[in-house]
């Protein structure tokens, strides 16, 4: 089977993931991640929940995020997103009922990048 480089990996419910975690392509997260996670595009789904220093192309969460995270792109926090912690970011969008509990920087996004 060829590769065509789009890459996608699930922390499922249930499942935790302890220490570094380094990825490339799309990570969704339904369970657990504590420690670090560097990235590309991260998703946190409902029932996720990251504790971790986190780098990332973007990140969506829809579940909740404590700690410090650093995107070169668009940080979105879902209605049912909770985000508390740092936030350094090129843009940030919290859609209504979305929590942010957090010290933000948003800096001006990567060119070509929206």
């Amino acid at each position: 089977m060829k590769d065509n480089g789009n890459k996608f990996s699930i922390i499922d419910k249930g499942m935790t993931v302890d220490g570094s975690l380094v990825g490339k392509g799309n990570l969704v997260v339904k369970g657990s991640v504590k420690g670090t996670l560097t990235g590309e595009s991260v998703v946190i789904s409902e029932e996720g929940h990251i504790a971790a220093d986190t780098k990332a192309d973007t990140m969506t969460v829809g579940g909740s995020f404590e700690g410090r995270v650093e995107t070169s792109g668009q940080l979105v926090i879902l209605s049912t997103g909770k985000c508390t912690g740092e936030i350094i970011c090129g843009d940030l969008v919290v859609e209504a009922g979305g929590r942010l509990d957090a010290r933000v920087t948003c800096q001006r996004p990567a060119q070509g990048k929206k």
